[in-house]
């Protein structure tokens, strides 16, 4: 007989179920399964969920859940996890301009009419933009011999979206798929339901509900039970994350100096040596407009006890079940990132490292990369983007990041080991990617060759400057 077993699928707190059970009793994986047919889960989670330790059961169970229709800020946020797989509805092979828009429930009627009146604006402009930029790369680029006629025509539209997503927003609608552990999901949906958001505490609780549920699409019509039934159950909205960074930011606007102004940097690297520096310093990212590297001077010049204050107003709703936030992770590298949104929701994938965003804003501008050639593609964007900034300017928030798009820039923080960097620099610099993200992973090398020259020359990046527009 082999040593090795596969299990066919089976319903997710089943599994955790019969593998908790496994690895504590004498009897093979088979007669495991057979117990779990013949006795109630729920009961066996009941009394050892807890007794062995919630956590390790529940990460022993893994399903599939499908987000539809939520805005891509929701997006942003459900995707906001180190342990997690999945995937978004792909902005350069899909036409959203079809799709509609998000209203947030925050918003009155008139303002709600103010935001959708810009919704529309932009989704006009989005078209008009992709079926310029189609033409124009129509142009300068001929078909090659021995290319399709049809691969030609949908990588030129794939260029031509790459241009146009930049006018799209926050409240524009996507999917996300997702394969996840049950222990990773209970985590989700807690952090979710403590959102500032409603739309996003909403679709909280509809996750809940569905994997309490039969579910929505099977594979097999005598496969409908619960995938994980008892999860509903302990899924309190994450109270300590979201008053942490209330009492965190309450403590910068009384005890941080004025900001000094700023020339802003692309990509910075920083290498902290102090890891309550780092801390401290992740901390006020989360909650201020600053850079990381100005927060951390400011840590290293404070003194012992008021770094030692603010940790403590931060832990100061923690309870004995809280994990410690993300900002006390770390790493040996510290990229502090300008960039726009759409680079972000792209880069944001990377897992194996520590992410952390400031509030989305309009206050650092919006990018204009060189594909928006002067002339009517240049003009059409730059006035949907000045005018969207006004409207949203004029809204309150947190509701107006809904109408951000995702041109507009942002301050985004990685912390990363040497092969992330490598990974990073790596994939997303070659001639298959985006324009932006390409020449922020190239940034990271270029950083990293200033700070330490013999691990750059490791990394075999792509510069900007090397195109290739047909290959995908």
């Amino acid at each position: 007989m082999s040593r090795v077993i596969a299990m066919s699928p089976m319903p997710a707190e089943k599994s955790a179920y019969a593998l908790a059970r496994y690895s504590r009793s004498a009897d093979s994986i088979v007669e495991s399964l057979e117990w779990v047919r013949t006795h109630n889960s729920a009961k066996f989670l009941e009394s050892f969920y807890f007794q062995y330790g919630h956590a390790s059961i529940a990460d022993l169970g893994h399903l599939g859940i499908c987000w539809e229709g939520v805005s891509e800020l929701a997006a942003t946020e459900i995707e906001d996890e180190q342990l997690w797989d999945g995937q978004a509805k792909s902005t350069r092979y899909q036409d959203f301009s079809k799709l509609g828009f998000i209203t947030p429930p925050e918003f009155s009627s008139q303002e709600a009419a103010r935001y959708r009146e810009a919704g529309q604006a932009l989704l006009v402009a989005y078209a008009k933009l992709h079926a310029l930029k189609f033409d124009e790369l129509t142009a300068s680029l001929p078909l090659p011999e021995g290319m399709k006629p049809d691969a030609y025509e949908r990588n030129l539209k794939a260029r031509a979206f790459d241009v146009a997503r930049y006018v799209l927003f926050l409240g524009i609608p996507t999917n996300v798929g997702q394969v996840t552990s049950i222990r990773t999901l209970e985590k989700q949906i807690r952090r979710l339901k403590a959102s500032e958001f409603g739309e996003i505490r909403e679709v909280a609780t509809e996750a809940a509900e569905a994997v309490a549920a039969p579910p929505g699409c099977v594979w097999h019509e005598s496969v409908g039970e619960p995938v994980a039934p008892t999860l509903a159950k302990y899924v309190d909205p994450d109270k300590h994350s979201a008053q942490a960074n209330l009492d965190v930011a309450a403590w910068a606007a009384q005890n941080l100096p004025p900001a000094a102004p700023e020339t802003v940097k692309p990509v910075a690297l920083s290498k902290p040596a102090s890891t309550v520096c780092d801390i401290v310093a992740s901390l006020l990212y989360s909650v201020t407009t600053r850079p990381y590297r100005d927060l951390y001077a400011w840590a290293e010049s404070a003194s012992a006890a008021k770094r030692d204050e603010l940790i403590n107003v931060a832990l100061g709703s923690r309870s004995r079940y809280d994990e410690l936030l993300k900002q006390f992770r770390g790493g040996p590298y510290v990229f502090d990132i300008v960039m726009d949104i759409g680079a972000y929701r792209d880069l944001h994938r990377h897992r194996r490292c520590v992410q952390l965003r400031q509030r989305y804003t309009a206050d650092l501008g919006y990018a204009v990369p060189n594909a928006f050639t002067p002339g009517p593609i240049e003009d059409i964007y730059r006035a949907a983007m000045d005018t969207v900034i006004h409207v949203y300017r004029g809204l309150p928030q947190p509701a107006a990041q809904y109408l951000l798009p995702f041109g507009a820039n942002g301050r985004f923080l990685f912390k990363m080991d040497f092969a992330e960097i490598e990974y990073i620099s790596r994939l997303r610099s070659g001639v298959k990617g985006h324009f932006s993200y390409r020449d922020i992973a190239w940034k990271m090398k270029e950083a990293l060759a200033e700070a330490e020259p013999e691990l750059a020359r490791l990394i075999d990046a792509t510069p900007p400057s090397q195109e290739d527009p047909l290959t995908r």
